[in-house]
């Protein structure tokens, strides 16, 4: 019997690579049609809106058709891509060419990600954005606090590493900005936390201003709640829709009008919500 069961366990190691092996193919496969999908539709769209702002973007990747995959989806969006296959030709890509981005894998055939997250931290800002299949929290929390700005388990879709890179550079650009935000009567003041309609402090909650503040730096374009719960709630993967339109809701209140009769706050229904100037 016991040796039975001593042959039984090779056999079931080899079983569960097998099953491993499978799975890596499947999610990989996944992945392409998710690419594929995502550059006729860029292709398409590439002018609209939602287009995020042209930048030079860093991946360090070693799965090749991973790789050249997100490179081809970035290019097609307008940006200026590089790649690399290693963690010591990425960290060199980073110093020598100095980027708007980072997509890093964490794992990388010659160095842990992770390393390599610190590294590069200790020679440069640039945004990071980790790309990797670890989805425990202890990991992710670990890799954000080492200096990552943002986090995608794997296997993710394109429309999630799109909005991803937008958010991110959106961060930085705003990051940047300097003085008030002035949409018709409305002022917003991200440096003394404070939202003015007509000269009159609203009295905004933290996440109140949050919501719309970021409105507010994409006045004009339409933004779902899907984003809304990724960028203000930091939930990008769960979260309640019905979390945003009450906080919605609270705003109009406070801004003098309702769904009803909207003047700042227009919803697009099936779509999102986006603040506009009532005057314009």
């Amino acid at each position: 019997m016991a040796t039975a069961a001593a042959a039984a366990q090779p056999a079931t190691s080899r079983n569960l690579c097998r099953i491993r092996l499978i799975v890596r193919v499947l999610e990989l496969a996944a992945f392409q049609e998710y690419v594929k999908e995502s550059l006729r539709r860029v292709r398409r769209d590439r002018t609209n809106a939602y287009s995020f702002p042209m930048a030079s973007v860093v991946i360090i990747e070693d799965e090749q058709r991973i790789r050249e995959l997100m490179a081809r989806v970035l290019a097609a969006a307008g940006h200026d891509v590089a790649s690399s296959s290693t963690a010591m030709e990425g960290l060199q890509a980073v110093v020598n060419s100095a980027p708007d981005l980072v997509i890093l894998d964490m794992g990388l055939p010659d160095l842990d990600g992770a390393e390599l997250l610190k590294m590069m931290r200790a020679v440069s800002q640039v945004p990071i954005i980790v790309a990797t299949a670890r989805s425990e929290d202890r990991d992710i929390i670990r890799t954000l606090d080492s200096g990552a700005d943002d986090y995608l388990v794997k296997p993710f879709s394109v429309e999630q590493l799109e909005a991803r890179v937008r958010a991110v550079l959106r961060r930085v650009a705003s990051g940047s900005r300097t003085g008030p935000i002035t949409i018709g009567h409305l002022t917003l003041d991200a440096a003394a936390r404070e939202a003015r309609l007509d000269g009159e402090q609203l009295g905004l909650s933290p996440k109140e201003f949050d919501v719309l503040y970021f409105l507010a730096e994409r006045s004009g374009e339409v933004v779902s709640k899907r984003e809304l719960l990724a960028e203000v709630w930091r939930q990008p993967y769960g979260g309640s829709e019905k979390t945003v339109d009450v906080h919605i809701s609270w705003l109009r209140k406070k801004l003098g009008e309702s769904a009803a009769e909207s003047r700042y706050l227009q919803t697009v229904f099936g779509v999102g919500v986006k603040l506009v100037d009532p005057d314009a």
